[in-house]
């Protein structure tokens, strides 16, 4: 064997003995995780419920960054371009890993090269008014954006976030035009509403509901077919008159390309402990939040029916961003 052969062999033992060793003593030190939207939004407020129980099962501290701006590419930019090594990973959202490769003529990340670690939850919408807006009913707020094309504005975390898909779901399953209004935030929008700035938003129950009960906002419908035990006063989509308006908030958590799959397993198993922790999911489960299971297959087929419809639902909206 050459020298340069052996020396090549030497440094791969090494290089396996180093990961070996690395994957041994994960975490040795606090693991980052990145929030691509601020602080108040209900991906914010699933990743501090979950960054909380993580530290406990890591046996490190999960510390939470936000890295809000432009629908969430800022944040995702910032984990793609992460050292692979398990201590930097992200909460993905519907808008980071399919939206946003739909709406934008380029985008500087690509989300099929994020590794998923696994499923983590999903929040059903609530479609909402500033109290001042003296409308009682979903019905009633389609009868008057009817009357006043384009007079009702409405909030949103940003161009082709949730909360701006599902009011562009309202405006074309019920033939109206009301005018976007984009924040940085699910947080901003809300608070935009609430402050009388703008006249409609929509977003997760943990986010609007507080809201609602302080009498600051007027609940109109939740975006499911089924009552939620989190915010049984409000009807559902379907019981307010339209059927067709059902839209979600989920999450999932990610590692970059590259990471070591031994790495890579043992956030999985972290995250499905997490997941199974008593505790962890009442907390969710008592803000509107369903905890979400299952392995790499169910992820699959989630995320093939998710671009299938947001991908329809774009198209017919003609949402793009320049």
């Amino acid at each position: 064997m050459s020298f340069i052969k052996k020396m090549a062999g030497l440094g791969l033992v090494a290089l396996l003995a180093a990961s070996s060793a690395s994957a041994a003593t994960y975490p040795s030190g606090p693991v980052r995780l990145i929030v691509p939207f601020g602080a108040g939004g209900i991906t914010d407020i699933i990743a501090r419920h979950l960054g909380k129980q993580m530290s406990e099962e890591l046996g490190q501290t999960v510390v939470i960054e936000n890295r809000s701006g432009a629908g969430g590419t800022i944040g995702a930019q910032a984990f793609a371009t992460a050292e692979p090594n398990g201590y930097t990973v992200f909460m993905g959202t519907v808008g980071t890993q399919i939206v946003n490769p739909l709406i934008m003529p380029k985008v500087n990340y690509d989300s099929d090269k994020f590794v998923p670690v696994g499923m983590i939850s999903g929040s059903p919408y609530v479609l909402a008014a500033r109290s001042g807006l003296n409308l009682g009913s979903l019905q009633e707020l389609v009868d008057y954006a009817k009357q006043n094309p384009n007079k009702l504005n409405f909030g949103s975390a940003g161009i082709g976030s949730s909360p701006h898909l599902g009011m562009e779901l309202l405006k074309y399953t019920a033939d109206v035009d009301i005018v976007h209004i984009p924040f940085k935030s699910g947080g901003e929008a809300v608070n935009a509403a609430v402050g009388g700035q703008v006249d409609l938003v929509m977003d997760a129950i943990p986010v609007i509901m507080p809201q609602v009960r302080a009498g600051k906002l007027t609940a109109f419908a939740v975006a499911t077919d089924e009552p939620s035990p989190a915010a049984p006063e409000v009807p559902t989509s379907k019981a307010a008159g339209n059927e067709n308006l059902k839209i979600s908030s989920w999450n999932a958590l990610y590692v970059p390309e590259g990471t070591p799959d031994d790495v890579t397993q043992a956030l999985s198993q972290a995250l499905q402990r997490a997941l199974a922790n008593k505790a962890f999911a009442s907390a969710l489960q008592s803000q509107g939040s369903q905890v979400y299971t299952g392995g790499e297959q169910e992820y699959q087929a989630f995320i093939s029916a998710e671009k299938a419809k947001w991908n329809e639902i774009i198209g017919k909206a003609g949402i793009t961003l320049q």
